[in-house]
């Protein structure tokens, strides 16, 4: 039986690539909760930006920025079960190829995608696959019970953004949720993150 990642007792001492694995995990979970957070105040200002000569240089490095924030949480992650980490990343490569879709289609632009097709958010839903695979193993192991909510909420939210256009909040409050989620969680004990390295498979 696999026990849960959740192991608050400090099994052995961390080495170096250890601390930095996991400093790199959080701060790609930290990363991305001020990016969705940036983002939907954007949204929510979106009369203010319409006449930005520059806004779609900065909702794709926005965008980008997002998608490497969340990469370096795939990456460094820590599971006990390798396959569930194989699926992850596989998951995540299926995100970039979305990205590339994007681009393709707006030709550079993906700004002008979003603007004009609101069923573009379906190709967001792999990232916020990778996010909230990430926001629901914090939730088992450590009970941060919003990590499950914004599982759900995550890609329910760009399936009704891709039928109905959306609404400014529903990215602000995700982005506000994932800020809570990443208080309670960045400032756990490193060791929480490493667990007990004889249980890897």
């Amino acid at each position: 039986m696999i026990e849960s990642m959740g192991e608050r007792i400090q099994f052995q001492p961390l080495t170096r690539e250890d601390r930095i694995s996991v400093v790199l995990y959080r701060a790609g979970i930290a990363i991305s909760a001020l990016l969705v957070t940036l983002g939907g105040y954007m949204l929510l200002n979106a009369a203010h930006y319409r006449n930005d000569p520059l806004i779609g240089l900065k909702f794709t490095v926005l965008l980008l920025s997002l998608y490497i924030s969340v990469g370096m949480s795939v990456f460094f992650i820590h599971l006990y079960v390798s396959k569930f980490h194989r699926v992850l990343k596989k998951l995540y490569y299926i995100a970039l190829a979305g990205l590339g879709l994007l681009f393709f289609i707006g030709g550079g632009n993906i700004y002008a995608v979003f603007a004009a097709k609101p069923y573009a958010s379906l190709a967001l839903l792999p990232l916020s696959g990778c996010l909230g695979f990430i926001t629901a193993k914090e939730a088992f192991c450590f009970k941060l019970i919003e990590g499950y909510l914004l599982a759900f909420l995550m890609p329910l939210f760009l399936v009704y953004t891709a039928l109905t256009g959306g609404v400014p909040y529903g990215t602000l409050v995700i982005g506000l949720l994932l800020l809570l989620f990443t208080v309670r969680k960045v400032f756990q004990p490193l060791h929480f993150d490493i667990g007990d390295k004889s249980a890897y498979m």
